[in-house]
């Protein structure tokens, strides 16, 4: 009996028998990787039984790559996507056919062998020696499952796929050692199920369910006897046996399937040539992959969703295994997308805006109290091609988007909440004349801000004095400029941090006074939040996107929940609620008012006309329309935007239908909830929201900031159409 080392190795002995067995076992593979046998010769000083040992104890087996979808929140399919297109199915969810055809044509002495088939290798190499070239192989279906998880392990990087594929004899006696060990292990059956599952079948389907989809438009368990042929026959040669390029390559092969499964009595000779005797017959089902098949408008979305998963360390401690969990992790995502708002959304913007004009427009509308988004859209089509776009104009950069956009006069309401949270009355009045310097210095949250710079209003004849509510439904530049100089910057600044207010291009917000004309970048995501806050009674929810996940087994994930917080009183909201009730009813957006239901909101139009906005809410949504040139080159002046001429896109006449019609689709058949409000009364002694009528009109020949060239008139009291200049009229 030989001896053990000390320690309980193996003697010299075993070793020698040892590599002798592995040396002899090499040899035999050559068969199977098209060596000439004179390969063999250097095996020996090239290979060790310390490098057989080296080979790990057990194969790394990855969980298959699978298509991952997403869903709205009806349940109904936005999108596909994946790395590999691929459904993991069981034996049971597999047409016996296919089973029996896949060990025909691949491995006919599968259930007759272990993880070698000795018989197999001396025909294949007598075959080969006959012929002076390479006619026939000799991997068992085991083998064949091993090298494609080598495969599958390797993923989209090609040098890892060269190395998982390469003709070597080091490879080879390491997938016989694993197929040795899964024979063990799993049994045949398994072996079967897990070949079909992993296989290519071409035209990008991966594993029977999907090639069965792919060719046939059924799932794999309804495969005919003729369609298991035919599948079972593409493995050999994907590109060369696709049916859908080589339909006479595709019918010669299936046929050499079906005689060989009646030569090993799986069927009849009958049945062989009864089903060969049928031409192939597909219903091809296209590759259907990404965002960019989402349907209306949803791709956008569908990114955002995607950037929300690779941005959160939730799903992975590094981008790179996020964004593998995303195109292989066979995830089922439920989001927020509402079907209903989103059909709406896309509907007005199309109406309104088509995607060949020389402006784009995008809109996004979320739920108060939960941070849902609820719908995302855009009028240039998500894609590749002529006036399409990959840049999610909606949201900020850090998660697919631009730069952002000025959103003039809709940040007046921030700067009204946090006025009013310092004790600032609404009845509050300044002398706001047509133009004026900004007051200096103004106080900010580490210093102060000193300047020359001045501010005015859209047209000489809009000067006050005004009070706060009709300094906001006329949208007075100069009484905001006097607001916020009175109250400092820095609230301003921290109410803006609290409504969830960010720049797009993530930078601090600039503490200057200018900000209260909207002069820095935001992007429509985050101004629709951070309406939301006034409908929510003052408190703010972050947008979310996800209502849940579930992996390939079934398996729940955490997601990213919205986070509320209280960013003004109720009183506060309630109060600002009247102010911009007044815009829609009787100021410079009472074209975007909503029939039968409580609405408000702001328009916004920035210098030069590079960007017209209508930011705007009821109880139960909030949403906001930018219209404008995403490269902040155009300017909005003698325009034609969705067929209709402008001399000067107004945030009234253009975002505020948007916003209208978007609104009207998204929330037919919804409860209609009254906005809270507070009264507000004329400074002079009236009700603001009622004509006084005390006064003669007065004619005004100018132009309605945010609304249409006027030669309106002007009752005291009683908002009218006028604008202001800068951010938004």
């Amino acid at each position: 009996m030989a001896k053990k080392r000390v320690g309980g190795g193996r003697s010299k002995t075993q070793q020698a028998a040892k590599f002798l067995g592995v040396s002899v076992l090499a040899g035999a593979v050559l068969a199977g990787i098209a060596l000439p046998a004179a390969g063999a010769l250097g095996l020996a000083a090239k290979t060790s039984v310390q490098g057989f040992d080296d080979i790990p104890a057990n194969l790394r087996t990855p969980p298959l790559s699978q298509r991952t979808t997403i869903l709205d929140a009806d349940g109904g399919e936005i999108a596909k996507v994946y790395s590999r297109d691929r459904t993991v199915v069981g034996l049971k969810g597999m047409s016996p056919y296919i089973q029996q055809a896949i060990v025909a044509i691949e491995d006919a002495r599968f259930y007759k062998h272990g993880a070698i088939d000795l018989k197999g290798i001396l025909r294949a190499v007598n075959k080969n020696a006959q012929s002076g070239g390479v006619a026939q192989g000799a991997s068992t279906l085991t083998q064949q499952y091993v090298k494609n998880v080598f495969i599958e392990e390797a993923g989209d990087n090609p040098d890892k796929v060269a190395q998982a594929t390469q003709q070597t004899i080091g490879r080879k006696v390491k997938e016989l050692k694993y197929a040795i060990q899964l024979e063990e292990k799993l049994g045949k059956r398994k072996i079967l199920q897990n070949y079909l599952n992993i296989t290519f079948f071409g035209e990008q389907a991966y594993g029977v369910e999907a090639a069965a989809q792919r060719y046939f438009s059924k799932p794999a368990k309804d495969l005919s006897l003729e369609e298991s042929a035919l599948l079972a026959g593409i493995v050999q040669s994907p590109s060369r046996y696709d049916p859908v390029n080589h339909l006479h390559e595709a019918t010669v092969r299936r046929n050499t399937v079906l005689r060989r499964m009646a030569d090993l009595k799986d069927i009849t000779r009958a049945q062989a040539d009864a089903a060969a005797a049928r031409p192939i017959q597909l219903k091809v089902s296209r590759p259907q992959n990404g965002c960019i098949t989402a349907g209306s408008g949803a791709g956008f979305f569908c990114d955002y969703v995607r950037e929300v998963l690779l941005n959160d360390r939730t799903f992975g401690t590094t981008r790179e295994i996020r964004s593998q969990r995303w195109n292989e992790g066979g995830l089922t995502i439920r989001t927020t997308l509402d079907p209903q708002t989103q059909k709406s959304i896309q509907a007005s913007l199309s109406k309104h805006v088509y995607d060949d004009d020389p402006v784009a427009a995008a809109a996004t509308v979320v739920q108060p109290g939960t941070g849902k988004i609820l719908g995302m859209g855009q009028s240039r089509p998500y894609g590749f091609g002529t006036n399409q776009t990959q840049i999610n104009l909606s949201v900020n950069h850090s998660m697919g988007g631009g730069a952002g956009y000025q959103p003039g006069s809709t940040f007046k309401p921030v700067i009204a909440a946090a006025a009013l949270e310092q004790g600032t009355s609404p009845y509050q009045q300044y002398p706001s004349p047509y133009k004026m310097p900004y007051p200096s210095p103004v106080q900010t949250c580490t210093g102060e801000w000193q300047g020359h710079d001045s501010a005015e209003n859209e047209n000489p004849q809009e000067h006050g004095p005004y009070a706060m509510k009709e300094a906001t439904a006329k949208s007075v530049n100069t009484y905001y400029v006097q607001l916020i100089s009175d109250m400092g910057i820095c609230p301003a600044v921290k109410m803006a941090e609290k409504m969830g207010i960010q720049r797009a291009d993530g930078k601090p917000l600039k503490q200057v006074p200018s900000m209260a004309l909207g002069g820095q970048e935001m992007s429509p995501l985050t101004m629709a939040g951070a309406y939301a806050t006034f409908a929510n009674e003052g408190t703010y929810c972050s947008p979310v996107a996800i209502e849940s996940i579930t992996d390939a087994q079934g398996r729940s994930l955490k997601v990213p929940q919205t986070s509320c917080h209280n960013a003004m009183s109720k009183k506060t909201a309630d109060t600002v609620n009247t102010l911009l009730k007044g815009v829609v009813e009787d100021g410079t957006g009472k074209e975007a008012g909503l029939q039968g239901r409580d609405s408000a909101g702001k328009t916004g139009t920035t210098d030069n006309r590079y960007a017209a906005w209508f930011v705007g809410y009821t109880p139960n949504a909030a949403g906001a329309v930018w219209v404008g040139d995403p490269r902040h080159q155009r300017q909005m002046y003698n325009i034609t935007i969705g067929g209709v001429a402008h001399d000067k896109v107004y945030g009234a006449d253009t975002p505020g239908p948007i916003w209208r019609d978007a609104m009207s689709g998204a929330l037919a058949g919804r409860p209609a909830p009254a906005l809270p409000t507070v009264p507000i009364d004329d400074p002079a002694g009236g009700d603001g929201d009622k004509n006084q009528g005390q006064d003669k009109p007065k004619p005004n020949p100018g132009h309605g900031g945010d609304n249409k060239p006027g030669g309106g008139w002007h009752l005291p009291g009683f908002p009218d159409i006028l604008g202001g200049l800068n951010g938004g009229w």
